[in-house]
């Protein structure tokens, strides 16, 4: 049995990396004979740098930037084998696992680090870039990172605003004539995870602002300031930014690299999988085995699963998903190619319990996939 296993990263406990070698484990425990071919995915957020660099032979480097409260951290980012291709994963500088829960905060929060890598990608040559937005920690519309290369964000008295979304509120002018020349002879690739527009009850602050710390009431505020934000936007460069898909990628961002960068915005998984030459794999499979830490309704915005799935279903491959926990409103991912959907989550506990234990609760609920599919192959 030919197995393809492409799982996304299990956030909070394990890497992309570490969930294909305890799926791997599990299959061995009880299919020794199975031909297994790993190869960890990412949509676009968190396991980008690994994903693409190692295949790409290429080298990882580290600078001092700021965290998405403005603290100093050590952030990597890498540069492809080519010299002048720099993979960029927002989460690393501006992303929500470098706050603890009582610090998540998306009035305050800020993408200017991120900007700091591609600052320094620009030093070292680069012009492509590829950045991928998901696991942000904000919901500033990428104005810290426009920040971070020299774009002025005013308010009605020509005062500069203090960084966070929370402060676009009081945004009256946008000044882009510091904005790094450098930026017009860059080819700049956004990997975005999700589909959704910038504004409105599908948008940035709404779907995503409550998992980074926003309670209903932030949630207004923050559209309406982002609203705010895309009609300045709009009269400063004539870019209408704020219903592209993909705009409310990571707060707001993928609206940001739009406007001050003129980035294409691209699904992050139909990028993994295209450079990664994944459906050469998938198409002479038996079976694929994918997952990720959460599945619901998200999932069908552009994640992980939904691209596998649809690949794996172009190739009628049956796809095994596991995860974490099994949302609501998940129905119509089945009509994607999903065969069926296991939570490794094997009795009552708590959050803190699964992720300590999630690389053994990985294992036994692979065995048993396993045990099952083995019965009906004797």
């Amino acid at each position: 049995m030919n197995i393809v296993i492409a799982p996304d990263s299990f956030k909070e406990c394990l890497s992309a990396s570490e969930v294909s070698k305890c799926i791997t484990k599990g299959i061995l425990n009880i299919h020794p004979e199975a031909k297994v071919k790993a190869l960890p995915i990412s949509d676009g957020g968190e396991g980008l740098l690994e994903n693409l660099v190692i295949p790409y032979e290429g080298k990882i480097t580290s600078i001092n930037v700021k965290d998405p409260l403005n603290r100093d951290i050590n952030a990597e980012y890498g540069i492809l084998k080519d010299g002048n291709t720099a993979v960029i994963e927002l989460a690393k500088a501006s992303g929500l696992e470098l706050l603890k829960d009582g610090e998540k905060d998306p009035l305050a929060t800020s993408t200017f680090g991120t900007g700091q890598l591609i600052k320094d990608a620009l030093d070292k040559g680069c012009r492509k870039l590829i950045i991928g937005l998901g696991g942000s920690a904000t919901n500033d519309g990428g104005a810290g990172i426009a920040k971070a290369l020299g774009v002025k964000f005013l308010d009605a008295s020509d005062n500069e605003l203090e960084l966070g979304g929370g402060h676009l509120k009081s945004l009256s002018r946008i000044d882009t004539s510091n904005l790094d020349k450098r930026i017009k002879d860059c080819e700049v690739i956004v990997a975005c995870d999700v589909t959704n527009p910038l504004t409105g009850t599908n948008g940035a602050s709404f779907i995503y602002g409550a998992q980074k710390g926003g309670s209903s009431d932030v949630l207004r505020v923050l559209d309406d300031n982002l609203k705010r934000y895309a009609g300045i936007i709009k009269l400063t460069s004539n870019k209408d930014i704020d219903n592209v898909p993909g705009a409310g990628a990571a707060g707001g961002t993928g609206a940001g690299l739009l406007a001050f960068l003129n980035a294409k915005l691209v699904s992050g998984i139909e990028l993994i999988l295209k450079m990664l030459h994944i459906e050469a794999h998938i198409k002479n499979a038996d079976m694929v085995i994918t997952g990720e830490g959460k599945i619901d309704k998200q999932t069908l915005n552009g994640k992980t699963i939904l691209g596998i799935s649809k690949l794996a279903k172009k190739h009628q491959v049956p796809v095994i998903v596991i995860t974490g926990k099994i949302g609501v409103d998940i129905a119509d991912i089945y009509a994607q190619g999903v065969t069926a959907i296991y939570s490794i989550v094997n009795e009552p506990m708590a959050l803190s319990t699964s992720l300590k234990n999630a690389d053994t609760l990985i294992i036994s609920c692979i065995e048993n996939i396993m045990r099952t599919v083995h019965s009906f192959n004797k």
